[in-house]
């Protein structure tokens, strides 16, 4: 607000300035600051009591800027369009030619030294009103002089494109005449990669000058030299970078050096998107080595899990979203969440708390989105008529929307700092003129609610209404409007939630506007109105995972969720026991050793293993069932039932019968303890690719494209030879199906095609629930995580996804060298066997590999894990079984 205010008095300003300091703050919107020089001002020249004042002479693109070396006298501001007339003239000291002697080494030789002509500009405004400098440097006097009527030949023309086009050429030809200077480099031994032009932007600032990329830092060098010679970030601090908009055209680059800072160290505009890109590209090379890039579906992974806060995932978010603290176009936005102003304690358990954050502020009651729609529609401007406006556009005409863009962006939205903990934004210290109020009231700190002790009090108090279990479970309702499926189309209109259509990316196309008057007044106008942000997810927004928890603090390095424990503070379940000896196993499942290899397969990969864990017996499949002893570390048995490969097995509940499935389109039940085939049942028109039993359902996926679902009545309950086999559902496909799997209640099933389709399935109804072209090969294996949440896929494309159950949003996307070919995981870690053979361990929150494995001389095919995630068997294309355990 304060820098939007001084912004608006300086451009309505007389020509003093009561400022103690030179700011760029000081020029205009979209003004230049060229050059400096060393001057004195002369006032009531060729009188008594004529004064110089030494100081610093600026010559803006709009203006002229005269600062004091004495900081108690004032700026002094002259815009060029008041000026009527600037030329050159002598000062009194030129009508003395002899200024001062020197006796050479006492020789007696005298020297009279003729004194340079002191050259002065005169400056005459509109109003009769003059001043009067003096340079330090004659010489220079012809050039200021010059550039300074070229500028005020600029202010003088009538159209705003044609003044800006003048300007935009006097700087570009001041550019070219210009380069960076090499000396400024940190090292005399960095390698050179790129330079071009560029301007550096600060809020209400851009600063034009020379950007320059080495081996080792990347350099901005300001035409001006302001506010320093030259700014350098070294490379190696970069932790993240982010293409931007900026004025509607893809020509912003911003660089941070921090994880989880929403201001960045430097935010550059170029004049054209492929500088840009190739500066982005130099950055991205250097950082792949260092970073992994992260997607906003990386971070909605983490915020679902608990690993990040709300606030963390909003500033996330902004980023990826364009939004920056340096552009006020594209202010960072986080919801307004209160709706208790009035309380003198602030529940944070009450819904009543809250406002409703699946609706934009301006349609939380009736009668404000009527007055809205009514002031919409009466607009003349024919572009916006239709559609549903924000308060800002009533505002508009009443009061300049830029003092209040830092505050309410669409009126529905906080800016960060509401949330942060430096509170001096809330309190009028330099004690600025804001304006009166309709009762006559002068306005002055931010009045706060009763419930606030003090503006710090207030800001912790948001903080943690912002973290609050009701804000967490309806956060993905604002995100939907905002940076979601509804900011536009029909959704956007249905919510009520309608902008402007120039804010929307894309909505206007300024390369194809010819008019440069028609250019810069759609530029300004965007500028004025802000931008929405970039829409991040087409599919709504998953919801929280949220267990009743106690507390949730921002500043724990994880965030994590704590869950309310079912049972008493000094007793143990057998459940909990269980569950924490899984969460010691996986976090340190990159501690995994081989203790134990074995190569029983002779001929053919090893395509399926399964455990019969009472006698330890192994079982894996090539064109034959194999039955291995762990105790006696023999292969006991090899039974074949068909001629062609065996494609996946598995164990029945009592530990009594195998079930094979074949390319041969039949499934064999074999039975251990007789040591013959049971049954066969023809099951599919295809080869059947994989199978899942649960509670007497036998599930069978094809390549004939379907999945069937089976009740299975064993023989040893209907006391007969054979089993009982009724289809009860058929699951079509467009392709053939490789891989099916079950979630942990068995209520869902997902199936992943060879085309990479993958379906999530409604077992009870046999409908689908979601279905998506996930990968671009086959799909290799797909499980749900242990908490049903979410669901994640390894594909022949080297990748694997991550897909929300509840929505179907594919959330997270990692891509390996070489495919991954089947895995465990956690929700959060996973363990996988790849096409070369190693064991990668992934986290899936970073998104990268944290451990590589040697393992299998040939692709790892097939994984078990036992119960406690602490034993692991391995089978490969090298024809061996593995077995691994942790290490703790």
């Amino acid at each position: 607000i304060t820098n939007h205010s001084l912004k608006e008095k300086l451009q309505n300003s007389n020509l003093y300035v009561n400022s103690t300091q030179f700011s760029l703050l000081l020029l205009n919107l979209e003004e230049y600051y060229f050059e400096q020089h060393t001057a004195n001002h002369i006032i009531k020249r060729d009188c008594k009591d004529e004064r110089k004042t030494r100081g610093s002479l600026k010559i803006c693109s709009k203006s002229i800027i005269f600062e004091p070396d004495e900081k108690l006298q004032p700026i002094i501001k002259i815009p060029l369009r008041d000026c009527i007339s600037i030329e050159a003239t002598e000062d009194d000291e030129a009508n003395n030619p002899f200024t001062w002697y020197v006796n050479l080494r006492g020789l007696g030789t005298y020297i009279f030294v003729f004194n340079k002509l002191n050259t002065c500009i005169s400056i005459t405004l509109s109003d009769k009103t003059e001043y009067l400098f003096q340079l330090d440097v004659a010489g220079k006097v012809d050039d200021v002089i010059q550039t300074l009527l070229q500028l005020n030949r600029a202010s003088h023309l009538d159209k705003l494109g044609d003044q800006a086009a003048m300007i935009t050429a006097i700087l570009q030809s001041r550019l070219a005449r210009t380069s960076f200077d090499k000396n400024r480099f940190q090292n005399i031994s960095e390698t050179l990669h790129m330079e071009c032009e560029a301007e550096m932007v600060t809020p209400l600032v851009t600063n034009p000058g020379h950007v320059c990329i080495t081996d080792a830092n990347l350099y901005f060098q300001p035409l001006n030299g302001y506010p320093k010679p030259v700014v350098h970030i070294t490379m190696h601090n970069v932790r993240r970078i982010y293409k931007r908009r900026h004025g509607l055209m893809p020509l912003g680059l911003e660089v941070f050096c921090t994880e989880n800072d929403l201001c960045s160290d430097i935010y550059l505009k170029f004049y054209n998107s492929q500088d840009r890109d190739e500066l982005y590209f130099h950055i991205a090379t250097y950082l792949e080595n260092h970073i992994t890039e992260q997607t906003a579906e990386s971070y909605m992974l983490q915020w679902q899990r608990g690993h990040i806060s709300n606030y963390q995932y909003l500033l996330h978010l902004n980023n990826l979203a364009d939004r920056s603290c340096n552009d006020l176009s594209q202010y960072p936005v986080f919801p307004w969440i209160i709706a208790d102003y009035s309380s003198l304690e602030l529940d944070l358990t009450r819904p009543e708390t809250f406002r409703d954050l699946s609706k934009p502020v301006g349609a939380l009651n009736k009668e404000r989105l009527e007055g809205l729609l009514v002031c919409g529609q009466n607009m003349e401007n024919k572009l916006i008529k239709s559609h549903y406006k924000s308060e800002a556009f009533c505002l508009f005409k009443m009061k300049s929307i830029r003092q209040l863009t830092l505050v309410i962006v669409f009126l529905q939205k906080l800016i960060p700092e509401f949330y942060e903990n430096d509170s001096s934004f809330l309190v009028n210290s330099l004690k600025l003129d804001l304006g009166k109020r309709q009762g006559g009231k002068m306005v002055d700190n931010v009045e706060l609610p009763p419930w606030a002790s003090d503006p710090d009090d207030f800001l912790q108090k948001c903080q943690n209404a912002l973290e609050s279990q009701y804000v967490s479970e309806h956060l993905h309702e604002w995100i939907d409007l905002v940076f979601g499926y509804k900011q536009k189309g029909r959704e956007a209109i249905a919510a009520n939630n309608v902008f402007h259509p120039l804010t929307y990316e894309g909505g206007v196309d300024l390369n194809s506007i010819l008019d440069p008057n028609e250019k810069v007044a759609l530029l300004t106008q965007i500028l004025e109105f802000g931008q929405t942000p970039k829409q991040l997810f087409t599919t709504p927004h998953p919801q929280r995972i949220i267990p009743k928890f106690k507390s949730l603090s921002r500043t724990s390095s994880h965030n994590v969720s704590i869950a309310e424990s079912p049972v008493s503070p000094n007793e143990e379940s057998f459940e909990d026991l269980t569950e924490e000896s899984i969460t010691l196993a996986w976090n340190n499942i990159a501690k995994l050793k081989l203790y134990e290899q074995y190569k029983i397969h002779k001929d053919t990969a090893v395509q399926s293993c399964s455990v019969f864990v009472i006698t330890s017996l192994i079982f894996a499949l090539d064109s034959t069932l194999k039955m291995f002893s762990k105790e006696s570390k023999m292969l006991q048995r090899s039974v074949s039932f068909s001629n062609m490969a065996l494609s996946s097995c598995l164990i029945l509940p009592g530990d009594t019968t195998v079930i094979s499935s074949s390319w041969d389109n039949h499934i064999y039940f074999y039975s251990i303890a007789f040591g013959r085939l049971q049954d066969t049942l023809l099951g599919h028109d295809d080869a059947i690719s994989k199978i899942c039993w649960h509670d007497n359902r036998l599930y069978s996926a094809s390549w004939d494209s379907t999945v069937k679902v089976w009740h299975c009545v064993p023989a040893e309950v209907l006391s007969t030879k054979r089993h009982h086999f009724e289809l009860l559902a058929e699951l079509e496909h467009d392709v053939s199906v490789n891989t099916i799997n079950l979630n942990a209640a068995n209520a869902m099933l997902v199936s992943g095609t060879k085309e990479g389709t993958i379906s999530i399935w409604d077992i009870s109804t046999a409908t689908v629930l979601h279905q998506l072209a996930c990968h671009s090969g086959t799909v290799y294996d797909a499980a749900f995580s242990p908490d049903s949440r979410h669901l994640l896929s390894s594909g022949e494309d080297g990748c694997f996804k991550v897909i929300d159950v509840q929505t179907g949003m594919l959330i997270s996307s990692m891509v390996s060298e070489q495919p991954q070919r089947c895995f465990k995981w956690d929700g959060h870690t996973v363990l996988s066997g790849s096409q070369s053979g190693e064991l990668l361990v992934w986290d899936l929150l970073a998104g990268k590999v944290i451990e590589r494995i040697k393992g299998h001389t040939g692709a790892v095919t097939c994984m078990w894990m036992n119960e406690q995630c602490s034993s692991i068997i391995t089978g490969g294309e090298d024809r061996q079984i593995m077995f691994w355990k942790l290490q703790y």
